[in-house]
């Protein structure tokens, strides 16, 4: 589990194809030393497992799910991603929590400066944007972020200048993809909702409805 916090801005070393898998080497300024092999790593929002480790490198297997479900597809040496260890119970939750586990990805279409912020809109299927809501959470590479609005297509957000300096988002341009995690808890509330409403018949009472979750701003 991870808050979309990021720790350090790494950089891929080294991609080594493994099938329609691939392992990554990475290199960060955190110090590694107290990470041990098997532990969690999100890079660019997606939840790894670290199986090498130096004390500011670390490599990972990606299986081939996460490849497709990325934008891992077109990982290569150089590329620049993000990073944050798996989070510890004892600290404080500044972002919201993050799985790491990439829903999909989407298209940046739009920069746009407004005084201090950085404006981005960003397209995604119609499937992603239908799990998010206005003030919302979301990760983008991992990165904690609000929902400033969305529509059926894409969802628009502020960076603001600290962000922009510590993550990757400070240097992406009009057309470049980027993972996408919903928020967790929202996914739960409409899987639920989808599967009362579907076995639930409309004469029989339920303490949960559609409008009684908007009415206290579920929806």
């Amino acid at each position: 589990m991870f808050t979309g916090i990021i720790e350090s801005l790494g950089t891929i070393h080294r991609v080594i194809p493994q099938g329609e898998g691939k392992v990554l080497q990475i290199r960060c300024g955190l110090d590694l030393s107290d990470t041990r092999i098997g532990d969690s790593i999100a890079v660019n929002g997606a939840c790894l497992t670290a199986v090498h480790l130096e004390k500011h490198a670390f490599s990972v297997d990606m299986a081939p799910e996460t490849v497709a479900r990325t934008t891992f597809k077109t990982a290569a040496p150089g590329m620049r991603v993000n990073v944050e260890r798996a989070m510890q119970l004892s600290s404080r939750v500044d972002g919201h929590l993050v799985s790491g586990h990439i829903d999909g990805t989407g298209v940046i279409t739009r920069i746009e400066n407004k005084s201090n912020a950085i404006l981005l809109t960003i397209a995604v299927d119609t499937h992603l944007a239908g799990q998010m809501i206005e003030k919302g959470s979301v990760a983008v590479d991992g990165i904690s972020l609000t929902i400033n609005q969305c529509t059926d297509t894409d969802f628009s957000i502020s960076i603001i200048p600290h962000t922009a300096k510590l993550t990757t988002i400070g240097f992406k341009q009009t057309g470049d993809f980027v993972n996408i995690e919903t928020d967790m808890i929202g996914k739960y509330v409409r899987k639920f909702l989808t599967r009362t409403t579907a076995s639930v018949p409309e004469t029989e009472h339920t303490d949960i409805s559609m409008s009684l979750l908007a009415q206290n701003g579920f929806l």
